[in-house]
């Protein structure tokens, strides 16, 4: 049980909450919207940002596997410190689908999907399930997603995870045509996801969308917008992950 301090009194909050973002400005971002300015933590392969007791985030690099391997790392060194989270969170910036999820936006996934983890064949893509192993989606909790929408105005639906990041209309579509309810893509859920489940944690994922997926228009790109939509975001999101109840799902 987790105990804080709040406007003079004590609350109690049963879940420790790990936020793993893909780089430090994302990091910092978050780390805007909570009430304590935290502190390193270093850690085996991972340097934490602890703000408070129930908080700690992460800059757990680019990409599905260095996302994977930092988040794992962080969540076996609580798990042996017997001080494991309760809850893991990716979260950042990233593409949005239009007209569905614009620049500024957010978006919360009901499901973390590899968009890119199979084979092309000469009659199209094939997802590596359908290969016959594997995984390439994970569904975080529907009564958290829920409330976290609710709580944040987000959109929910599925945030595609790529190892390239989409940059013409053709391959655009071509995600849609495979995904319909994609709203965002980012290169990080999935790892994040993989890990979260591999130590039996639950997983979440928040997106402020900065461009539109499609052609590679930096002047069209809003990271500042999308990083000040994504410190509102978490200062609404706090209190539902802090009183949110992890056998609720």
């Amino acid at each position: 049980m987790v105990v804080q301090a709040e406007e003079g009194r004590l609350t109690t909050s049963s879940v420790r909450v790990l936020v793993a973002t893909a780089v430090p400005a994302e990091r910092d971002a978050v780390a805007r919207a909570l009430p304590e300015p935290g502190r390193p933590v270093h850690g085996p392969g991972a340097t934490l940002h602890r703000t408070g007791a129930a908080y700690d985030l992460l800059a757990a690099g680019v990409g599905p596997a260095l996302a994977a391997a930092s988040v794992s790392a962080a969540l076996t060194a609580a798990a042996l410190e017997s001080t494991p989270y309760g809850l893991v969170v990716s979260a950042g910036i990233g593409g949005g689908f239009l007209p569905e999820a614009p620049v500024g936006s957010l978006v919360v996934a009901d499901a973390i999907t590899a968009a890119d983890l199979g084979a092309e064949t000469a009659e199209g893509f094939l997802p590596v399930t359908e290969l016959g192993f594997g995984t390439v989606t994970h569904h975080p909790p529907k009564s958290l997603v829920r409330q976290v929408a609710t709580a944040t105005g987000a959109r929910t639906g599925t945030v595609l995870t790529v190892s390239t990041v989409t940059g013409t209309a053709a391959r655009a579509a071509a995600l849609r045509a495979r995904h319909p309810r994609a709203l965002a893509e980012a290169m990080e859920g999935f790892g994040v996801a993989e890990a979260a489940v591999a130590h039996g944690v639950p997983v979440l994922e928040v997106r402020a969308v900065s461009n539109p997926v499609g052609p590679r228009d930096r002047a069209a790109w809003r990271i500042g917008e999308a990083l000040a939509a994504l410190t509102t975001a978490f200062g609404k999101l706090a209190p539902v992950l802090e009183s949110w109840n992890p056998h609720d799902r």
